[in-house]
């Protein structure tokens, strides 16, 4: 993490009071964090439900599950959270867990292994969108009574097959893994939801935080638990923000209105890193920005078309002009820093090669497709460079942009041409963005397998996916690595997707916050460490 921060000149002091007309700085309370981010992906709270970015930072803080990262050794990977121990069979498919004793929820009910039972079963009965992160080990509504078993202080899980025992618990990491007050959620089900409408906007945690409230597209705040088993959070409420435009949260830090900024632009980062009592922290995330085809669409379908688009993105002017600090080229659906990622990147603009696969594929020009595409000012940079350089080998791309809400609607309806948006990883292992971006079991519409990035763009994978089953098998670290990088080469070539950018996230800081981590390549934002 890289932190810089510099003293205000006179002149840039003379415009941020001239850009809050002469108000004196403000300052938030002591104990409590107050957040500018974008924040209108957010459709449910429900940690069986919940699919997107800032819907996983809430988690993050209100759930426990029974393995998690700690934000002070992220390297370290998973450590014991609701679980304080785990056993494995000598035929690797069944992990026993023991539940730490003292655990209760914000409702003051003891954290049970009934609970842990209750959580994992609902998720996969339940069958929201990423429940294919627990249903993939072999879980279905029909199994989980003999599958997913508590008894007394122990929960044991057994799967279909062997798998890497890393494997499964970064998969429980995950935001579905939240472990969830049984008695709560039940007391509040209505026709048989297992609680579901409540908690979207409700929440039935044991966290260091519990939701007050969330007002979609406008805040969520949150009010510390005085019981978490780490000990009470200095921040005692947490308030985020939705604040769209870049220039209006670097304006709200400079004032003091708020304590972290963190979707600013490059140039709101250089400017604010001039602002004084502001600083920036960098960290690698996971997060990948990409371009997908609808295999669906009869030109976007064919091989050629799908490599063409490859040379039709200026991987190159994006990074250094208005993305600039904030995303490094990454054509690979592994993030640098994971099992088997690659670093080659074997595409840069080039239209005249771009118009010969065209021309191959019998594509004249004049073809018109749409792209879906979030209203947030890096996608719609992209979306509008990307219409540049279509225009240049006869492709018109018309931009549809919405709310986060309606356009991930439109993408897992499969009904979009073309979507441009980011993805990042639910767990940190291969698999994560390997059996998604690479698996498809079931293309049919049937399927409804929206938690596939191949299904919702129509594509059966050509053979990848066998190879992917293959791979998350593997026990041998070394052996696997080399199966993911054969796996992208291959999906490099014959993929509907045009991964572009892996995200450095910049936050901007006042100067008196504390150990705020967003949670690097591998989990969301910590607010329970900070400190002023």
């Amino acid at each position: 993490m890289n932190a810089f921060s510099k003293l205000m000149t006179g002149a840039a002091l003379g415009l941020a009071l001239a850009a809050s007309s002469g108000a004196a700085f403000a300052e938030t309370p002591a104990n409590m964090l107050v957040i500018a981010h974008r924040i209108d992906d957010i459709t449910t709270l429900d940690p069986a439900e919940s699919f997107e970015f800032a819907g996983s930072d809430v988690s993050r803080n209100v759930y426990q599950k029974l393995v998690n990262f700690d934000p002070a050794n992220l390297d370290a990977g998973y450590q014991p959270e609701v679980a304080e121990s785990w056993t494995v069979s000598d035929d690797g498919k069944t992990i026993t867990f023991t539940i730490r004793d003292g655990l209760t929820f914000h409702s003051g009910n003891p954290v049970t292994a009934a609970d842990v039972e209750f959580s994992l079963r609902r998720a996969v009965v339940l069958n929201k969108t990423p429940s294919f992160i627990l249903t993939q080990f072999g879980f279905t509504a029909d199994n989980v009574a003999e599958t997913i078993v508590a008894d007394g202080n122990t929960v044991t899980i057994t799967t279909d097959q062997p798998y890497a025992t890393s494997f499964v618990l970064n998969c429980l990491t995950a935001t579905i893994g939240g472990i969830v007050d049984m008695k709560t959620v039940m007391e509040n089900e209505k026709d048989g939801d297992m609680g579901n409408e409540w908690l979207k906007t409700n929440s039935a945690g044991s966290g260091a935080y519990k939701v007050v409230s969330w007002k979609p597209n406008e805040s969520v705040t949150l009010q510390s638990n005085p019981d978490f088993y780490l000990g009470a959070p200095a921040m005692e409420r947490v308030i985020v923000r939705h604040v769209q435009e870049s220039a209006s949260q670097r304006l709200l830090l400079e004032r003091g209105d708020i304590d972290i900024a963190r979707n600013l632009n490059p140039e709101d980062v250089k400017g604010a890193i001039a602002a004084d009592g502001v600083k920036i922290e960098e960290e690698l995330k996971g997060r990948l920005m990409y371009v997908s085809l609808n295999q669906k669409h009869p030109e976007l379908s064919k091989p050629q078309v799908r490599q063409a688009f490859k040379y039709l993105v200026d991987y190159e002017g994006m990074r250094d002009s208005f993305l600039n600090g904030q995303y490094t080229i990454q054509q690979n659906f592994l993030p640098q820093t994971y099992l088997g990622a690659s670093s080659e990147a074997p595409f840069s603009l080039n239209v005249e090669k771009a118009k010969e696969l065209l021309a191959e594929a019998g594509i004249p020009e004049g073809l018109e497709i749409n792209v879906g595409v979030r209203e947030a000012q890096d996608r719609m940079e992209i979306a509008q460079s990307l219409q540049n350089t279509l225009a240049q080998a006869g492709i018109t791309l018309n931009i549809t942009v919405g709310t986060a809400k309606q356009i991930l609607g439109e993408y897992r309806a499969r009904t979009l041409d073309v979507y441009l948006g980011a993805w990042g990883p639910d767990y940190p292992d291969p698999h994560t963005n390997a059996g998604t971006f690479a698996y498809n079991p079931d293309n049919s519409d049937e399927a409804n397998a929206t938690g596939l990035l191949a299904w919702r763009n129509a594509w059966d994978t050509g053979g990848l996916t066998e190879k992917v089953a293959a791979a998350v098998v593997e026990n041998d670290r070394d052996v696997r690595a080399e199966m993911y990088q054969g796996i992208q080469a291959e999906f490099r070539e014959t993929s509907p997707f045009v991964i572009m950018f892996q995200q450095i996230e910049q936050s901007a800081l006042r100067d008196n916050v504390a150990n705020f981590s967003t949670g690097q390549a591998i989990t969301s934002a910590s607010y329970w460490p900070v400190t002023k």
